[in-house]
């Protein structure tokens, strides 16, 4: 089977098209960008529910938000 390359500039891969004759199966994990947290963070202070953010990258930026919010 030929492997194929492809390139997708970043922020610009809205979806993923696989063409084959094998379904796919398993689990992956989808690490966000280091910079996202952030928003989700303020964003997750606007919902009236309870809230868990999970595999929060170790930044400064983030320790810092924490601290203002605590």
């Amino acid at each position: 089977m030929r492997k194929k390359r492809f390139f997708c500039p970043e922020g610009q891969a809205d979806k993923i098209i696989i063409y084959g004759g094998q379904s796919l199966q398993g689990k992956i994990a989808i690490s966000g960008a280091k910079n996202a947290v952030l928003p989700i963070i303020v964003a997750a202070l606007l919902s009236e529910e309870t809230c868990l953010i999970q595999d929060v990258p170790r930044l400064a930026d983030v320790e810092i938000i924490c601290d203002v919010l605590s």
